[in-house]
């Protein structure tokens, strides 16, 4: 018998530079769901690019959210400008970290908003695995990485 071949798959996606700049600055809303598929989204004011293929946001208020990604790590972030109808959606495998460079990053320029915010509980890290249009128009819904 010969022997089997195994083909690693690369399940990321690259964030175009484009949506990494429409990312900045702006609300985002992050979908989950629980074990059993109770949905859950939130906005978060957090929500960053840190480099070709991850995003990452703090959990400061997110109860539902925490307890759906300890039980189905699967995670969707929408960002729209509600002046353009322009969007894209970006999904992928979620990760908490409760300590670390990027939980320290995250933590550092959070010091620096303009209101008092509530300790750090976790910094979410998104590995990007698929990206759509969410813009208006004939692509809406269309995958574009």
């Amino acid at each position: 018998m010969q022997g089997i071949n195994t083909v690693k798959i690369n399940l990321m996606s690259k964030i175009p530079q484009e949506i990494q700049e429409f990312i900045k600055g702006k609300l985002a809303w992050v979908a989950t769901a629980s074990k059993d598929g109770m949905p859950n989204a939130t906005p978060k004011g957090s929500v960053q690019v840190i480099d070709d293929e991850h995003l990452v946001f703090a959990d400061l208020f997110s109860c539902k959210t925490r307890n759906n990604l300890k039980e189905n790590s699967k995670a969707a972030v929408t960002v729209i400008d509600e002046k353009t109808y322009k969007g894209y959606q970006l999904k992928g495998n979620a990760e908490m970290l409760s300590a670390g460079p990027i939980f320290d990053q995250v933590v550092e320029q959070l010091k620096q908003a303009p209101m008092k915010l509530p300790p750090v509980n976790y910094v979410v890290k998104i590995t990007v695995d698929s990206i759509y249009d969410q813009s208006v128009g004939p692509d809406a819904g269309k995958q574009i990485a």
